[in-house]
């Protein structure tokens, strides 16, 4: 059985749905062994897109539990799906183009819809939204409730302040009568921007994840689907530090300071400071600065008596730093750091 994506996609825009459970961990699934459904999600690389009732069986009939389920095609997607980079920037230009033009806007999505299902199904490329309809479409023969979820992405090169793009797209699928949320396109490896080109590498970081990581860079149009009881206004997440995928590692669900941009005075100690839920230690911590030339520092990490992890440092001159900060070697948050005269 053949299934039209362009119609799929059109259904599930009419779709009318209601969240019936807000709570949704990645730790619902903390012991669950994945080795059976990744296996299987190796089986068929470069399956055919014609028929998605087929490869939704093949990944699915031999497993017996909904995770075990959702997670072969979940990973069968990150591995074979590339994301297209031409087009995610030709459309990326487009949008931003069309942003105060809601009628051209549409007319621009409409046409742009149809060139993302054929190459998606022709050349197993896409951008975000083949990606999480392609997800949608075999959860759904699989008997796994999902939905499409539109929003705003938040990464170095947008939604970082300003009032913001919806530019992405990602998934909630129904498991055991909860919902959670995933992302197939950032699971499955990243733009390499300098040589323009997509490099595939499976990350598990936004498979499941707490929701309370995931709106760190997700903002949902629709902000049922934070699946938080206490939710962010789309301002606050613009605003809030950049942060990367290994932040999931470490559980690191609050900064502080929550915002972006950091005022302080030469001389003054600037902190940088959140919570770690993980039982992962840190090893080492970098600071990579960003001024009128990169150096880095390697501050000495304290926690504090309210159970904070703390990082200190003084800068000496005034001017306008990106600071990264770096966790083992990984990138975790930055801010901007504008230090005036004292």
């Amino acid at each position: 059985m053949r299934i039209d994506l362009m119609s799929a996609a059109l259904a599930c825009c009419l779709a009318f749905f209601y969240i019936t459970n807000l709570r949704a961990q990645t730790a619902d699934f903390a012991g669950i062994d994945f080795t059976k459904a990744d296996s299987i999600a190796q089986l068929y690389p470069g399956h055919s897109l014609q028929d998605l009732n087929l490869l939704s069986d093949k990944l699915t009939r031999s497993l017996t539990t909904e995770e075990e389920k959702f997670r072969a095609i979940y990973k069968w997607v990150c591995l074979n799906i590339d994301n297209d980079y031409r087009l995610f920037k030709k459309n990326q230009h487009k949008r931003k183009k069309l942003r105060n033009d809601p009628d051209e806007l549409r007319k621009w999505n409409q046409k742009v819809s149809g060139e993302v299902f054929r190459t998606l199904v022709s050349k197993h490329r896409t951008v975000c939204t083949g990606y999480a309809y392609l997800i949608k479409a075999l959860a759904d023969f699989a008997g796994l409730p999902c939905e499409v979820i539109h929003g705003y992405g938040r990464t170095a090169q947008s939604n970082i302040g300003g009032e913001g793009i919806a530019n992405h797209s990602w998934n909630a699928i129904r498991l055991h009568n909860n919902w959670y949320l995933c992302d197939a396109t950032w699971s499955s490896g990243a733009i390499d921007t300098e040589k323009g080109m997509f490099v595939r590498a499976y990350n598990n970081s936004y498979f499941l994840p707490d929701p309370a990581l995931f709106i760190r860079n997700h903002y949902p149009a629709d902000t049922a689907w934070t699946l938080l009881a206490v939710k962010p206004t789309l301002g606050e997440f613009l605003n809030r530090p950049l942060i990367y995928s290994s932040i999931f590692q470490y559980k690191i669900d609050q900064l502080y300071p929550e915002t972006f941009t950091i005022t302080a005075s030469k001389g003054e100690t600037v902190s940088f400071q959140f919570t770690k839920n993980s039982t992962d230690q840190i090893q080492k911590v970098q600071l990579i600065i960003n001024g009128s030339g990169p150096y880095s520092v390697y501050p000495p990490f304290q926690q504090t008596e309210e159970g904070l992890h703390r990082i200190d440092h003084v800068f000496t001159s005034k001017g306008t730093y990106i600071v990264h900060i770096l966790l083992d070697n990984k990138y975790a948050f930055t801010y901007t750091v504008v230090i005036n005269s004292p």
